[in-house]
């Protein structure tokens, strides 16, 4: 069992051993208490039960079972896919984005006779989330934390990604054209969603919580105070939801904290680090993110530079590559392994090839779109919705 739980919890061990191993160089005190990040551990926490509250209830899949019987053929059925793991990523976390529509595409695509489009389409999924979360500061667990500590305002944030997500769309719209064909599709029956009263009102509850959310995201409530509303209102109302959230993530921010506070207390190593990083940010931050994931990529180098909005483009870009570059690639993975026929091998090598080609192309396009002008792209887009 011992083993068991350490390779499925493979980040949250090694940031158990790194905080422990940092504590016999730095000894327990009174600092400790400090490096904890407690809004961002609060936010994040908050997020992940509202979002397990509604995927409970099945709110995401019928979104997405209803945007899929519009579609007429195979690559409107993919690309139909593929946008709501992008879009919906934005809002709900690229993790539980492919956790809801993996399985609805594995299951859609069997339906339509098209399983030989599986593996692709999961992988454009997973690229998908990953790229789409970057938008906005609740997409991910490294922008929520990276946003928090830099300070910056909402709209600074959405000026530095934007032209990311933009370019990043395009090209997922350019590899559907060419990947996808306009065979013939056959469709389920759409499923008739009947809810009780208390499922309504539960509905109502989580969306609720989302705004306490978001207040504390923009800094207009107080964390502790959203927190103590979310936390009673869940309790009260729909207690086992309590259970849901992935606890052993908020350990591996908390270990990591640790580890990070007492690396900057030993100057050897602190200042060897702020040499390595400075004017290296991004590139250091996509590197270190193919073999330790971009979550304690961004904790551990937040932590020697003052250079956030390089590290928010670094990480988030450093979610491409490698299957552990991003947690939520390795949870689309083992939802696939699921699936009947399953070609584990085929799948690697998919999903390295697509994500080494979409990095590379975002990374050789960094410079160009570091220097878009973002506030026009808001101003003219808020134009547009007015």
């Amino acid at each position: 069992m011992f083993i068991k739980f350490i390779k499925k919890e493979m980040v949250l061990t090694i940031s158990f051993v790194l905080a422990v191993a940092s504590s016999f160089f730095v000894h327990p005190d009174a600092e400790y208490i400090g490096y904890i990040d407690f809004r961002t551990l609060s936010i994040l926490f908050m997020l992940m039960l509202t979002m397990a509250g509604l995927q409970k209830l099945g709110v995401f899949k019928q979104a997405g079972e209803y945007l899929v019987c519009k579609a007429k053929d195979t690559r409107e059925m993919i690309a139909i896919l593929v946008a709501l793991s992008f879009f919906s990523a934005m809002v709900i976390t690229n993790d539980v984005a492919l956790i809801t529509f993996v399985p609805f595409t594995i299951i859609s695509l069997e339906i339509a006779g098209r399983t030989d489009m599986l593996i692709i389409t999961v992988v454009l999924e997973t690229i998908a989330a990953n790229l789409g979360s970057m938008l906005l500061p609740i997409g991910n667990p490294q922008n929520l934390y990276l946003y928090s500590k830099a300070g910056m305002s909402f709209n600074d944030f959405l000026e530095c990604m934007l032209p990311y997500s933009i370019f990043a769309f395009v090209l997922l719209a350019a590899v559907i054209y060419f990947k996808a064909d306009r065979s013939g599709i056959e469709k389920s029956d759409k499923n008739v969603y009947r809810r009780t009263g208390r499922e309504k009102r539960l509905i109502a509850l989580y969306a609720l919580t989302f705004v306490f959310a978001i207040l504390v995201v923009v800094r207009v409530v107080p964390y502790e105070v959203s927190l103590f509303a979310v936390l009673a209102l869940v309790f009260i109302f729909d207690m086992k939801t309590l259970k849901k959230p992935d606890y052993s993530l908020l350990f591996t921010f908390v270990f990591l904290f640790v580890f990070i506070g007492n690396m900057k207390r030993i100057p050897a190593f602190s200042n060897a680090l702020l040499y390595a990083v400075n004017g290296n940010e991004v590139m250091l931050s996509v590197a270190l993110s193919q073999v330790i994931s971009n979550v304690p990529a961004a904790i551990l180098l937040s932590g020697f530079t003052g250079s956030y909005d390089k590290l928010i483009v670094g990480t988030n870009l450093g979610g491409l590559g490698t299957l552990i570059a991003s947690m939520a690639s390795l949870i689309s993975f083992k939802l696939y392994c699921n699936s009947k026929g399953a070609n584990k091998n085929k799948y690697i090598l998919v999903f390295t090839g697509y994500n080494l080609l979409f990095l590379a192309v975002l990374s050789f396009a960094r410079i160009g779109l570091g220097n878009v002008d973002s506030g026009s792209i808001l101003n003219n887009l808020s134009s547009v919705i007015k």
